[in-house]
């Protein structure tokens, strides 16, 4: 089964004669992540946070499941099967249980300045794990968006102490980043798509022992609960990781990682406009050092190859 070549990168094959895709699937998938953010907030008051992961990510593996049905995709490999867990298991199941439980007391604009922490933790992997490095003005950057990560974390029920909700969110952005750290290899080789459906259905998998208890509770509560979930499934879940995904495969984990701090902003408009929240100045004050050490990062303080 190995034996066989691997196809040409179905993600990098019209650079040239698409130049726009990148940008657009970079825009659907930072517009779909921030509507995450209010929605999750609103489903918390149906469903708790590990069965609304689990109620989620159901229905997007059903999905895609029905798209692998019909497209037939090349199947994992069985040396890849290991990368595909991994990015189920981190990407979508930890990332969720983690999200869910801090956006419990963290409000869904802090929560999306938090997650822009993501690009800086994904440049340290880069730099530990794949021999890559970061300028002088790299680590400064993140020092000074760590810096911002304290001045929203303060702002939040318990503060960025052990088991906040700040700090489990924080956990959630190291998973982001792991996550967009493995999954680049798995995206040269089946593409965008693929290797999205094939995540999705493990993180379902995964989550499958809350699947009952999801249920129950959406029975018992109101309709709109259903509407909730459907929302979360198919926007940030389907449509988000698959965009993302492309976007990863087309120009890279480091420069793609960069992109990601536009999401805070979109994130704090989408959440007043959908539940009318506004935050707080000190919130305010740290997402814009968050913002300004991830843009220092991203261009004074590239990563580069040793």
């Amino acid at each position: 089964m190995d034996a066989r070549p691997a196809p040409a990168p179905p993600v990098c094959s019209s650079t040239a004669s698409a130049p726009h895709l990148p940008v657009f699937a970079a825009v659907l998938a930072i517009l779909s992540w921030a509507s995450a953010y209010p929605v999750v907030k609103m489903a918390l008051h149906v469903l708790p946070p590990i069965p609304l992961a689990a109620a989620r990510y159901a229905l997007a593996a059903i999905i895609v499941l029905v798209w692998c049905v019909y497209t037939r995709p090349m199947l994992p490999r069985m040396r890849d099967l290991p990368r595909f867990i991994v990015c189920g298991a981190v990407g979508i199941a930890l990332y969720n249980i983690l999200f869910n439980v801090g956006e419990q007391t963290v409000s869904a604009g802090a929560a999306g300045l938090l997650i822009s922490f993501s690009p800086l933790i994904a440049a340290i992997i880069a730099v530990v794990a794949m021999g890559e490095r970061l300028s002088v003005w790299g680590w400064v950057g993140s020092l000074v968006s760590f810096c911002g990560v304290v001045l929203v974390a303060q702002g939040q029920p318990g503060g960025l102490t052990f088991g906040s909700g700040a700090a489990d969110v924080l956990a959630a952005a190291f998973a982001a980043a792991v996550y967009n750290s493995v999954q680049k290899k798995l995206v040269v080789v089946y593409g965008a798509l693929t290797t999205t459906a094939y995540v999705l259905m493990v993180g379902a998998v995964l989550l499958t022992p809350w699947l009952g208890q999801a249920v129950q509770d959406l029975r018992a509560g109101p309709v709109s609960g259903w509407g909730l979930v459907a929302q979360l499934a198919v926007f940030p879940a389907i449509l988000g990781y698959g965009a993302w995904a492309y976007v990863v495969g087309r120009i890279g984990v480091a420069r793609s990682s960069g992109l990601l701090y536009l999401l805070s902003p979109t994130t704090l408009l989408l959440a007043f406009l959908i539940t009318a929240e506004i935050p707080s100045l000190l919130t305010l004050v740290g997402g814009a050092i968050i913002i300004a050490g991830v843009g220092l990062m991203n261009t004074r303080g590239r990563v580069r190859q040793r």
